[in-house]
């Protein structure tokens, strides 16, 4: 299935969109074109990195982003969420005296019961990245923001990280920790405001994971998977007859001439089982399926991904 304007038209209706998918298939690069085209589109947008990945300064050449809001072009942010810069801010937010603030983070049993208490970073990197989508900023001098686009963990973090608030909301029968915890559950969940969109590549272990993962998160989670792109489809440059042609002549042909008829005939068969894997992708899963093209890059600068945006909107 062709990319379609509503490919990414869909999405920009949200106000958070998490994109997932296994390691390897391009999630950061279709996060940043998702978040280049909203941008390009008009929404005031912003790209969020998880686990420090300093993805975005590599592809814009600037130095690292870090945990502030940094604009990258016209309409585009971006930040890389430090889970122990969030749990600052969060204190900062809540103890109003500042003597008790500083006594908490010199304490070491604080420090040690905050490194130790499991998926207590992923639930104050959530709030962070729901704090960035408010009307009215909690962070001081923060401004509001149409889109907020997260790179989110791999397929086997992404629906545990998801899950998070919830894990939170059950184990604190009581008290802020619990209402906030629901708070960001609930906005996970809400089909109006949050998206989600999973990457994939047209092989044959991606495919089965992409399938799996819609279906988990639909069950474990409570949420619905928006789009899924199928990134890296190589083009088809020729009709089977052709490539029967190419097959035949190949043999007789000089060394140089064998090797381009060679090598032109690997990336037919290529093309031609990565198809095969796109149709069982869209008979596998119900999302609607948006290809992305295999970009014959070394690597992918402010040019590139420029190009991928626009194919993202095609």
């Amino acid at each position: 299935m062709a990319p379609t304007e509503s490919a990414a038209a869909d999405l920009f209706e949200k106000r958070l969109v998490f994109i997932t998918g296994k390691g390897g298939v391009g999630k950061s690069t279709v996060s940043v074109a998702l978040a280049l085209a909203a941008a390009r589109a008009g929404k005031r947008t912003i790209v969020c990195e998880v686990a420090a990945q300093e993805h975005l300064s590599h592809v814009f050449q600037r130095r690292e982003v870090g945990f502030h809001e940094a604009e990258l072009t016209e309409n585009l942010w971006a930040i890389s969420i430090d889970p122990d810069e969030s749990m600052r801010e969060y204190v900062l937010l809540q103890l109003k005296v500042k003597a008790m603030r500083d006594l908490l983070f010199r304490s070491r049993i604080f420090n040690y019961l905050a490194a130790a208490t499991p998926g207590l970073k992923e639930l104050v990197t959530i709030g962070k990245i729901w704090e960035l989508t408010l009307d009215q900023r909690k962070a001081r001098g923060g401004g509001r923001y149409d889109l907020v686009v997260v790179d989110a963990p791999a397929t086997g973090h992404g629906v545990g990280f998801l899950q998070t608030p919830r894990t939170f909301a059950n184990i604190a029968r009581v008290g802020p920790i619990r209402q906030q915890a629901e708070t960001l559950d609930g906005f996970i969940r809400d089909r109006e405001r949050t998206g989600v969109a999973v990457v994939a590549l047209p092989e044959e272990m991606p495919v089965n994971e992409t399938a799996a993962l819609e279906s988990e998160l639909a069950s474990e989670v409570g949420v619905t998977v928006d789009r899924i792109f199928c990134n890296g489809l190589y083009p088809e440059r020729f009709r089977p007859a052709e490539a029967k042609r190419i097959a035949a002549a190949a043999p007789d042909a000089g060394p140089a001439a064998r090797g381009a008829l060679r090598a032109a005939l690997t990336e037919e068969r290529r093309g031609r089982d990565q198809r095969r894997q796109l149709a069982r992708l869209e008979r596998e899963t119900k999302a609607p399926v948006s290809t992305l093209p295999f970009l014959f890059e070394p690597e992918l600068g402010p040019e590139q991904m420029g190009a991928l945006a626009g194919m993202v909107t095609a």
